[in-house]
């Protein structure tokens, strides 16, 4: 491959959560709480669910493609020319849960949306250790 083939399309961001993984799902997979953290959401975990999050500089319509509780979450994420899917991999870890956060298929000309998004997620991980801290 050449180093154009291996540019890098995906975002990824991973943290330990000192929380059992029940409630880790529960704040990326219940509407109310994953407004809380991520942003304002018409969401349910069912796949073909189409929801919308909302932020201040609009919308992102999205697709839920996968729910397996307690261990996966994924959906299609579609907004400003960007379409990636979001996958969250929840693992048991021995004082807590583990969460990965993988956003793929960013294309090789979305350098600036990779990086706004790299950035992102890491402080949307700032607000979930929040919210879990506080229920």
């Amino acid at each position: 491959m050449t180093g154009d083939a291996e540019e890098m399309t995906v975002v990824a961001v991973e943290r330990d959560f000192a929380h059992p993984v029940e409630r880790v799902w529960r704040a990326i997979a219940q509407p109310e709480i994953l407004s809380e953290w991520l942003l304002k959401n018409d969401f349910r975990p069912e796949v073909g669910h189409r929801f919308k999050f909302r932020a201040e500089w609009g919308e992102i319509d999205c697709k839920v493609v996968e729910v397996e509780p307690h261990r996966r979450l994924a959906y299609k994420w579609s907004a400003l020319d960007v379409e990636t899917v979001v996958t969250f991999t929840l693992e048991p870890i021995p004082n807590g849960t583990r969460l990965r956060m993988e956003q793929i298929g960013f294309r090789p000309d979305q350098k600036q949306a990779r990086g706004g998004a790299k950035g992102g997620w890491s402080g949307f991980f700032d607000n979930l250790q929040d919210t879990l801290d506080s229920q």
